[in-house]
């Protein structure tokens, strides 16, 4: 049931708020509310005051921007491709920013320069848009886009394969595996500094076009009657989608099935829009990785769960469920 866009979006920047607030109550050191709220407002307990400004928050902030830039990706790439089966990973973004911080990781650059580990992977998610923005130009259609896509994802995969099969000691596989599986922990605010531009110019990019989006629903034919540049949709879109998720990726390591289910639970509260749905599903997003985020330092275990595993365990049956109520109602 569609929902008024002021009334969901202030809906879901509470639950966002609310989620960021939890995610920086709890953690393995037990604080107390009252310690917390005395270390918030300026107490003398240095320890207290680290645990959450200088561990916690930053945490909580990458969280809410990874979590918006993967549900916004996915939004947009679903409206463009008009395929409720699309997802950042369909470009092979997020597999070629993965191979770049591989390759920080194999050869050792992050160790002695961790700089490299984000610019390296921030540089494999641009190189992949190279024949993806080159096929836009030519004004390819959307299936030419993800053909493209799929096989930049392969040829990153094989990278990532090739990495492992030739690691020169078990430790730095084991390193590259850990990565890839996507986590938050022990970030800190160098991460935020190096995340949150790119992330700040793909989520620019990619709200941009909604009216554009909207325009393809009738589509591409009907776009350019409505006056639609639509190469330049393709390059803002691919842009976005290349800057804000190889920042992501960066970062957080890959963590898949956020923006494959965020839109499909955020579209059901709106007119089913492409455009009505960006906004929500970037917020959308940035609670539920955040929630999720909260989730792998409550489960009892002896080591913190990777994120990556999280949301795929979450996303699976979530989208399935999604998918048999909506049935043909995208």
């Amino acid at each position: 049931m569609p929902i008024a866009r002021p009334l969901l979006l202030a809906a879901l920047a509470l639950l966002a708020l609310a989620a960021a607030l939890v995610s920086i109550a709890v953690g393995p050191a037990n604080l107390g509310l009252q310690r917390t709220i005395a270390a918030l407002s300026g107490s003398d307990d240095s320890i207290a005051r680290i645990i959450l400004f200088e561990l916690r928050l930053p945490r909580a902030v990458l969280a809410l921007l990874v979590g918006a830039i993967l549900g916004l990706s996915g939004a947009s790439l679903q409206g463009y491709l008009r395929n409720p089966l699309a997802e950042p990973a369909v470009l092979g973004v997020s597999n070629a920013a993965a191979l770049g911080a591989v390759i920080a990781l194999y050869f050792g650059f992050a160790a002695h320069y961790p700089i490299l580990l984000p610019l390296l992977a921030i540089t494999g998610g641009m190189v992949a848009m190279v024949p993806l923005l080159l096929l836009a130009r030519r004004g390819e259609s959307p299936l030419a886009l993800i053909l493209a896509g799929i096989a930049v994802a392969t040829l990153a995969g094989a990278g990532i394969s090739l990495a492992f099969n030739l690691s020169p000691n078990p430790f730095a596989a084991v390193e590259i595996m850990t990565w890839l599986m996507g986590s938050l922990e022990d970030r800190s605010w160098l991460q935020v500094i190096i995340a949150l531009p790119c992330i700040i110019a793909g989520s620019a990019l990619l709200l941009w076009d909604g009216r554009a989006l909207d325009a393809l629903t009738l589509g591409e034919d009907g776009a350019r009657a409505l006056g639609v540049n639509l190469a330049a949709v393709r390059t803002r879109l691919l842009l976005g989608t290349a800057i804000g998720l190889g920042g992501a990726v960066a970062i957080a390591g890959a963590i898949g099935f956020v923006g494959l289910v965020v839109p499909h639970l955020v579209r059901p509260l709106t007119d089913r829009s492409p455009g009505a749905v960006l906004l929500p599903s970037a917020i959308a997003g940035a609670a539920l990785l955040t929630m999720a985020d909260i989730l792998v330092r409550l489960l009892p275990t002896v080591t913190e769960l990777r994120l990556g595993v999280v949301t795929a365990l979450l996303g699976v049956p979530v989208f399935l469920a999604q998918l048999a109520k909506a049935r043909r109602l995208w």
